[in-house]
């Protein structure tokens, strides 16, 4: 196992796993060299920063989705919540840095026992609250689609670059390894995978998450 997958392993609640499509994400990581280590532990990226920096203009850049993967589990999640109900906290693992602002990906118990990838807006940002994936690999999938972020879901059912600002060039390599290695398809739009990009406050969403947490917070 990779030191990624070791260091997100350690911070996972009582009936959560790693699913293999994302120890095998871990470990093309780490083979690639994409990641840094620091104090609080290592994270790991898609894409070589040296080179995302290096082509980043006004106009452009390349790199696809970015994303971060990191062990940050819960320990934070009250502040999201507004409260320390551990029932309630002890649900969720947060795993990945979604956007700049704050927003993150998670590991999600549902009230039947079943785990999903959800995500968590930041709330001054990005206030999307949704399902992203139940199966990880459509996780992987969405990662390849190459949104700049894809924490904003108001550009879901579109392309990427449909609004005319800088154009992200996909990650050709990652989008590779992901078709190759599941012998799957990348979709053209977020709307193929994430079914209902609900945001916080909407207390009658049709996502469960969604609904989970506006029964939940603070």
């Amino acid at each position: 196992m990779s030191k990624l997958g070791d260091e997100i392993t350690a911070t996972l609640l009582p009936g959560m796993t790693i699913p293999e499509s994302l120890q095998q994400l871990f470990d093309w990581i780490e083979q690639r060299g994409f990641f840094v280590d620091t104090d609080d532990g290592r994270i790991g990226s898609l894409f070589p920063d040296d080179e995302l920096k290096a082509g980043w203009t006004d106009d452009e850049r390349p790199g696809g989705t970015i994303v971060e993967f990191a062990a940050e589990g819960n320990s934070n999640l009250h502040y999201w919540f507004g409260h320390e109900r551990r029932e309630v906290l002890d649900r969720l693992c947060v795993f990945a840095q979604t956007g700049a602002e704050g927003s993150m990906a998670g590991f999600w118990i549902d009230d039947t026992g079943k785990q999903r990838i959800v995500h968590l807006g930041s709330g001054s940002g990005s206030t999307m609250c949704c399902v992203l994936a139940d199966d990880p690999i459509d996780f992987l999938r969405l990662l390849a689609i190459g949104y700049d972020e894809f924490c904003w879901n108001e550009a879901f059912s579109e392309p990427p670059n449909a609004d005319g600002d800088m154009v992200v060039h996909p990650n050709t390599a990652y989008q590779n390894w992901v078709q190759e290695t599941f012998d799957v398809i990348i979709p053209t739009t977020a709307l193929e995978i994430v079914k209902t990009p609900a945001e916080m406050g909407d207390e009658d969403s049709p996502d469960e998450f969604c609904r989970w947490v506006e029964q939940n917070g603070a």
